[in-house]
């Protein structure tokens, strides 16, 4: 029987709980998607209901409820076998997911789960085949779609871009933790890149939102190991140590890759949203951080990002979709990297020229952001 589609609400399901919950009160499926539920012993509940115009993404079942509900009308997207990942997941990561519990005395981040979906890729994209690109696009999709969950108030995420370079134990990773936290500070959701250096600091900084108080010597103690090279595992161990020093994180985002696997991602978001296309990623970064996008001294790829988001902004149609760009640091965006006087000839005579800054200090960033986030701003 051809798969139809029914005139109906859409209900997505993410968990044998909610199957349960929403079923008793519906005799039909149509509309909904349920997706990577294990609804192995669920075939007496499947049979009470009409299934043509359901989804199933990835859902464990047995051989025989599969062929009754395509007979039915269900479409069944299968599971996919031998990946280290699930494609059709149903939730951001967590740094316990990527990472693993560490004991205090180091972690073997190549045992990790992040690890090993990183090998993955560099065994199975050069090049890759249909199913390894298939399931990289559905896991893709699937991330994205957990992240709409999240329910965004998209004029309070601010993004915050810098290198990933940047050590521990310094005071540009100091200033960038601060950032972090004014931004919490004020009710914004801090979104960043999701890597090591500045993006880490931003969300550290968030993460401590609610206990300031505890930021300096969260510093000290990450400092004892400066940088993920030569050891993840350190790097990563001391990270979840401090992480458990409060229990009431204020929510962040981080975006990483797996196209920069070599690069682990930091473990200070409370939502991971991990891509396998880098572009996607991008993409999505600069899309969310609506709120504006502090832009801290870096290098190829920090200057990617402004001009992405740029020409948003050149292009936008509306002066209520242009993101305001900050970019911290006079000398690093007039002379070492000049991406600043570009920017201002690009920006002369548009509406996004109100909107680009060039401040020196973080304390001047955060004032630009939280003027423009004003209701009359613009």
């Amino acid at each position: 029987m051809p798969f139809t589609r029914h005139n109906r609400r859409t209900v997505e399901i993410e968990s044998l709980e909610e199957f349960d919950a929403h079923i008793v009160h519906t005799d039909s499926l149509a509309g909904w998607f349920i997706q990577s539920v294990d609804l192995t012993d669920r075939r007496p509940a499947l049979d009470k209901v009409q299934v043509a115009g359901a989804v199933f993404l990835g859902c464990a079942m047995d051989e025989a409820t599969e062929t009754s509900l395509r007979a039915r009308g269900a479409l069944l997207f299968p599971r996919l076998d031998g990946l280290p990942f699930d494609p059709y997941r149903s939730r951001l990561y967590d740094a316990a997911e990527l990472f693993g519990s560490a004991d205090g005395t180091g972690l073997d981040y190549a045992t990790s789960t992040d690890a090993e979906i990183y090998a993955w890729t560099r065994e199975h994209t050069h090049p890759a085949g249909v199913a390894d690109t298939l399931a990289m696009a559905l896991h893709d999709h699937a991330i994205t779609d957990a992240l709409e969950g999240w329910e965004l108030e998209s004029r309070r995420v601010v993004g915050v871009m810098g290198g990933h370079a940047l050590q521990r134990g310094t005071e540009q990773y100091a200033d960038a933790a601060r950032l972090g936290v004014g931004l919490a500070a004020a009710g914004k959701t801090v979104l960043t890149g999701g890597g090591p250096g500045a993006m880490e600091a931003a969300n550290l900084g968030a993460w401590f939102g609610n206990h300031p108080e505890l930021l300096d010597d969260a510093l000290a103690e990450l400092a004892s190991v400066p940088s993920f090279r030569p050891d993840i595992g350190a790097w990563a161990a001391v990270a979840l140590r401090v992480r458990e020093w409060v229990t009431d994180p204020v929510p962040t985002i981080g975006i990483p890759t797996w196209f920069y696997g070599h690069e682990p991602p930091n473990v200070f978001p409370t939502g991971i949203a991990k891509y396998f296309a880098n572009a996607i990623r991008e993409d999505t970064l600069l899309y969310r951080a609506r709120g504006g996008i502090v832009y801290l001294p870096g290098a190829a790829g920090t200057t990617q990002e402004i001009f992405q988001a740029v020409t948003g902004n050149y292009y936008a149609a509306d002066s209520a979709l242009i993101a305001p760009l900050v970019l911290v640091g006079r000398e690093q965006w007039t002379e070492i990297l000049p991406a600043w006087p570009l920017l201002r000839a690009l920006a002369q005579g548009r509406p996004m020229e109100d909107h680009i800054h060039l401040v020196d200090t973080i304390d001047e960033a955060l004032d630009v952001l939280l003027l423009e986030g004003r209701p009359d701003a613009g």
